[in-house]
């Protein structure tokens, strides 16, 4: 192992809700154009796996869909991101389009 790694600077604006009431495994996160669902794990297929499973759990809870057609949406329509690989703990974000509800 080399120990490098790249790191870059992040300028942005983040708005922060807090929802009552509601409690969530992971984290959840929206751009103007996505969706986002988070899952950390050591093992990147089990990191996947969470990442799909909060997407399933966000368009049950948010856009009203049964566990079987977030399920097939999720099949036809996440993308799987891998966020991050560099210690033992391996992330993976799921994103969904927001156009797709349009």
């Amino acid at each position: 192992m080399t120990g490098t790694a790249l790191d870059t600077s992040l300028r942005g604006t983040f708005e922060v809700h807090v929802r009552n009431g509601q409690r969530l495994q992971w984290p959840r996160a929206e751009t103007p154009t996505h969706y986002i669902s988070m899952g950390l794990d050591e093992d990147l297929d089990r990191a996947a796996q969470l990442a799909t499973s909060e997407m399933i759990e966000f368009l049950m809870a948010e856009k009203g869909l049964s566990r079987d057609e977030a399920y097939a949406l999720c099949s036809l329509a996440a993308d799987l991101h891998v966020t991050q690989v560099v210690d033992v703990t391996k992330g993976v974000h799921a994103t969904i389009a927001k156009s797709i509800f349009e």
